[in-house]
């Protein structure tokens, strides 16, 4: 394991590290801060230096599938929301791969994956997780911390070391079956219907989550059991109108 102040970004480290040398399964590094944190492509993460968890996470998953990589995303956001259920409520995973505390962001996740033939040969998993940063400056909508929610100072190594004992856990055992139920029951608005947009054709629509398929495709059912597919980035999750107002007109 490796501990560092500041870095570009762990997961960018952790790849040359894993280039340079064969590091163990589970090697993990960590950094106070980072000068380019990255978050899903085209996006960036906010962190205050000193105050949140950074650190990605190297795992080597030969016996996954390519087309059941999903799994490790699964896993992932299960043992980050399980340790922090024992903080707080409301705690949620919004599909794909982010975790929510009611309607705001608390945890980012990246999983980048290197291919060998039709097996997975490398995964870095990195985390971003809000701890006890009190101010956001960045233009990201709905930022929140462990420390905003509780009103108490939080020990960032604890939570460090829960996280990581956790998700070794759940992938050591790799009960898919359990996995994906569990990720399934703990979705964020898992019930009823809420808005969405069509990144592609801007269409917006109402619609329910219906399942999350083993390869990360979102199945969603719209009011009239019309059912639509979705990939990570095709669809937005938009926010949820005072009853009545659709979409900036009133009914």
């Amino acid at each position: 394991m490796l501990h560092i102040p500041s870095t570009i970004s762990t997961n960018t480290l952790l790849k040359e590290l894993s280039l340079k040398e064969k590091l163990p399964e589970g090697y993990l590094v960590s950094a106070d801060f980072q000068t380019a944190g990255k978050g899903q492509p085209g996006n960036s993460w906010e962190s205050e230096n000193g105050k949140n968890l950074l650190f990605s996470i190297l795992l080597y998953p030969k016996n996954i599938k390519i087309n059941e990589q999903f799994i490790l995303s699964q896993l992932t956001c299960l043992a980050i929301k399980k340790v922090l259920d024992s903080y707080t409520d409301d705690i949620t995973i919004k599909w794909s791969n982010d975790i929510y505390w009611k309607e705001k962001k608390i945890c980012g996740i990246l999983i980048e994956n290197s291919l060998f033939r039709d097996k997975i040969d490398k995964c870095i998993i990195g985390i971003g997780l809000n701890v006890n940063q009190e101010v956001f400056t960045s233009n990201a909508p709905n930022p929140v911390s462990l420390k905003q929610i509780t009103g108490k100072e939080m020990d960032r190594e604890k939570i460090l070391s829960d996280i990581y004992s956790k998700l070794l856990t759940l992938y050591r055992e790799m009960d898919f079956e359990r996995i994906q139920h569990d990720y399934h029951q703990n979705l964020y608005r898992k019930d009823g219907f809420h808005p969405y947009i069509d990144a592609q054709t801007q269409e917006h629509f109402l619609a329910k989550i219906e399942n999350v398929e083993p390869d990360g495709k979102l199945i969603l059912t719209m009011e009239n059991g019309e059912r639509k597919e979705y990939y990570f980035k095709e669809v937005i999750a938009l926010p949820n109108l005072p009853a009545g107002e659709i979409w900036g007109r009133t009914t």
